[in-house]
């Protein structure tokens, strides 16, 4: 995790938490004390939800995937990573947003690898973009002092994910940026699987296999969250790469089994015990690889 002597100003601070946190909208298979207040469990990958217009969509996080990546024996690999000078290249507000989102989730992978000279890179270039956005404000002072305070403490960061997804939230749709909050999550998304592609690839590791194919669902969220903005011409591709993307998963077999989740009242936690169960061939992990590298070329170049 992020080491004590990562200790850099308030705004910095409030930046990587809004990038990181911001595409942190849930977790595959959430661990006790990560959810606060008891849930129904509906799906796996249901966590904190992301609601624009009366629609509820729920995205992974890359922070969980740069988890498991790590502990699946993956070594650091930096040549994955989007360059963090590249920042000065996006000049359109849906560039800067995307990239937003996919230097939220390099931040979380270099942390998660206890990378402080790499970290520092990508907190810059998070702070240039958040800046240029307006949304460097997002968070108050406490939400960065708590942040401060538990670096170290993953279980606790994990928590704080909760909170800080909800303040970005409110502070996107409060500005009417629902086009912008939505790019930042599917930025930090189409990174997150491309990091576990990779790793895939590199390892053949089967919980990570198991991980792609479970982002089934998370596609069609995105495409549904995005579609609003289609007339955009910039969405437009995006939406039409994201559904190109969803053909070759609807291939993909996945099961799902209910288990009624434990609650802890005394806690005010809950424990999601359902499963899924997916299927997925090589040609199919093969082409879903091919097609995230390919988006993620365009996305950042």
């Amino acid at each position: 995790m992020i080491k004590k002597y990562f200790n850099l100003r308030n705004q910095v601070f409030t930046l990587a938490v809004l990038t990181v946190f911001a595409v942190s909208c849930g977790g595959d298979e959430p661990t006790d004390g990560q959810i606060e207040d008891p849930i129904e469990d509906t799906d796996p990958n249901d966590g904190q939800l992301m609601e624009i217009d009366g629609k509820v969509f729920s995205i992974p996080s890359p922070i969980q995937t740069a988890m498991l990546i790590k502990s699946s024996g993956a070594n650091y690999n930096k040549d994955i990573l989007n360059e963090p000078s590249k920042v000065t290249n996006y000049s359109t507000n849906f560039k800067k947003a995307i990239n937003l989102g996919v230097y939220g989730a390099d931040l979380g992978y270099v942390t998660m690898y206890d990378q402080t000279q790499d970290a520092i890179s990508f907190l810059t270039a998070v702070k240039s973009i958040g800046d240029d956005l307006g949304v460097s404000s997002a968070f108050d002072l406490e939400l960065v002092e708590r942040f401060e305070k538990n670096i170290g403490n993953q279980d606790s960061l994990l928590v704080l994910v909760s909170d800080a997804y909800k303040s970005s939230d409110r502070y996107l749709k409060g500005n009417q940026q629902n086009d912008i909050g939505g790019l930042i999550l599917a930025g930090g998304w189409i990174e997150s699987l491309y990091f576990a592609t990779n790793a895939a690839e590199m390892t053949g590791n089967k919980d990570i296999i198991k991980r792609i194919g479970e982002q089934k669902t998370t596609v069609y969220n995105l495409i549904k969250l995005l579609t609003p903005f289609y007339s955009k011409p910039e969405f437009t591709t995006l939406v039409d790469d994201l559904m190109e993307l969803n053909e070759i998963y609807e291939q993909v077999e996945s099961t799902y089994t209910y288990v009624k989740p434990t609650v802890d009242v005394e806690n005010k936690t809950t424990t999601i015990n359902s499963t899924t169960v997916v299927n997925i061939t090589d040609d199919q992990l093969k082409a879903i690889t091919e097609k995230v590298m390919k988006m993620r070329i365009e996305i950042i170049s």
